[in-house]
């Protein structure tokens, strides 16, 4: 069953106030990350997806993010399966540090694409 092309959008043009889950894992979310974003590894994506729902209940958009973009594109499918306004963030994190946009860490070591 094909639901058209995944939505997507290049990392340059998520909005600086949009909404960013990142499905990484524990390890590479600790190396750099969004500021703000939701982390929900997808290993974890099912038993926690109510915390997503819970952050989005005003309808805004979801931008997903992983390393280079597989992942991301996965919970993308599920989450447009489920009716949620969402786009795979194009190339992942690692496009993101690309175009220059900001990470952080939690400990405010240097942020890097693990």
């Amino acid at each position: 069953m094909n639901f058209g092309p995944l939505p997507s959008v290049d990392a340059a043009a998520v909005p600086s106030e949009g909404f960013v889950l990142d499905v990484r894992e524990d390890d590479e979310w600790a190396a750099g990350h969004v500021e703000g974003a939701l982390h929900i590894p997808m290993s974890a994506f099912a038993a926690r997806f109510g915390e997503l729902t819970e952050a989005i209940e005003d309808g805004r958009r979801v931008h997903v993010v992983c390393r280079v973009g597989g992942r991301s594109a996965q919970v993308t499918q599920y989450l447009v399966r489920q009716g949620i306004d969402a786009v795979n963030v194009d190339g992942g994190m690692q496009a993101w540090d690309g175009a220059g946009r900001p990470m952080v860490t939690d400990n405010g070591s240097q942020a890097f694409v693990l």
